[in-house]
């Protein structure tokens, strides 16, 4: 008697398989920030990276002229933002980019941790 009775999540076929659930929008928005929140953390700790290592190779005394210098130091420039020339020390070229793509690179990590803090607390939140 109980096989007379339609099962809601079987489909009209007799194969036995579940119909496929109703579109999640919640789910979705919590993959959504959670994959912003990866992609944020890699971008972020790269431009730390990037300014990190420009700080290595400036106060190790690199080779200006060779092309890794040259594109990292291009990239530190363009990702230090403001920070470029925040602390003058004309006397201590190497203590300037210490202080200078030290601190930018610092402050990209705090952003990291800020904006995957907050997308992680949006993704959950629904």
């Amino acid at each position: 008697m109980s096989e007379d009775v339609a099962d809601p999540t079987r489909t009209a076929g007799t194969s036995g398989h579940r119909r496929r659930k109703s579109f999640d929008l919640a789910r979705l928005w919590s993959r959504t920030c959670g994959s912003l929140a990866t992609v944020v953390r890699w971008g972020c700790s790269l431009a730390a990276a990037l300014l990190a290592a420009h700080v290595v190779l400036a106060v190790g005394g690199a080779n200006p002229e060779n092309a890794l210098t040259r594109f990292v130091a291009e990239w530190a420039r363009v990702l230090a933002f403001g920070f470029r020339d925040l602390f003058l020390k004309p006397e201590q070229p190497k203590l300037e980019v210490l202080l200078n793509y030290g601190l930018a690179a610092i402050c990209w990590l705090l952003v990291s941790v800020l904006v995957v803090r907050l997308l992680r607390t949006l993704g959950a939140s629904r």
